[in-house]
């Protein structure tokens, strides 16, 4: 539900592009509430609800979100926050983290940025969340037993608790091989630069294994040999 965080994601892999190892790159979302309290009002318009958290005028808040929206418009973005529902985004988090499980973590972020900032859906309500879940590849009967349980509520707490270890106040937040950070959505030359910086570092730590034969007899650990 943060803006700069969908923005965030397009800048970094813009980094990502131009990295010479971006396929020996793993990328692992973390979950992270700004406001775990937040109750869900699809009846709250998000200028309204942005002008009351912050004590702004409403025209003050139409006018921070029109620049946020120039600001994604920069990286191809098409933000409608006009229609964007304030909810809280548990739920979404626990679906975030059986997608990980199934290999589909980038995909359900990026489906669910595009939901919310763009599509105007309520990623609350648990019938949009298994439509999105669905679309992106999800089967529909375990995403519709995980949000109906609090499966998965456990790793996203686990995941808050780690960011306070790390002294993340605020997303985006980018960790790199759990020694390099950046805060915001930076250009993509930051990203870039905390690549090569990251990356030879963890190259250096885990050597890669060439096999240079691979046709000779062997054994097995099920007693097989051929």
């Amino acid at each position: 539900m943060c803006p700069f965080c969908y923005i965030g994601k397009r800048k970094f892999e813009a980094a990502l592009e131009q990295f010479e190892d971006r396929e020996a790159i793993e990328i692992v979302w973390k979950s992270f509430q700004l406001n775990p309290d937040q109750e869900t009002d699809p009846e709250v318009n998000l200028h309204q609800h942005l002008a009351d958290v912050k004590g702004w005028s409403l025209d003050y808040a139409r006018q921070m979100n029109d620049y946020v929206t120039g600001m994604a418009r920069e990286v191809g973005l098409d933000y409608h926050l006009d229609k964007a529902v304030v909810a809280n985004s548990f739920d979404a988090h626990r679906l975030i983290q059986f997608a990980k499980q199934q290999g589909l973590g980038d995909a359900m972020e990026e489906r669910l940025f595009k939901a919310y900032f763009t599509e105007g859906a309520n990623t609350a309500d648990h019938e949009t969340l298994l439509r999105l879940g669905t679309e992106i590849g999800l089967p529909a009967e375990p995403v519709r037993a995980v949000l109906a349980s609090g499966e998965f509520a456990g790793a996203v707490q686990a995941d808050i608790h780690e960011s306070r270890l790390l002294g993340v106040r605020g997303v985006p937040f980018f960790v790199f091989n759990r020694k390099y950070a950046v805060s915001g959505a930076q250009a993509p030359e930051t990203f870039l630069g905390a690549l090569r910086k990251a990356f030879p570092e963890w190259r250096q730590a885990n050597p890669v294994l060439v096999e240079l034969a691979s046709e000779g007899a062997v054994c097995g650990p099920d007693g097989e040999c051929n």
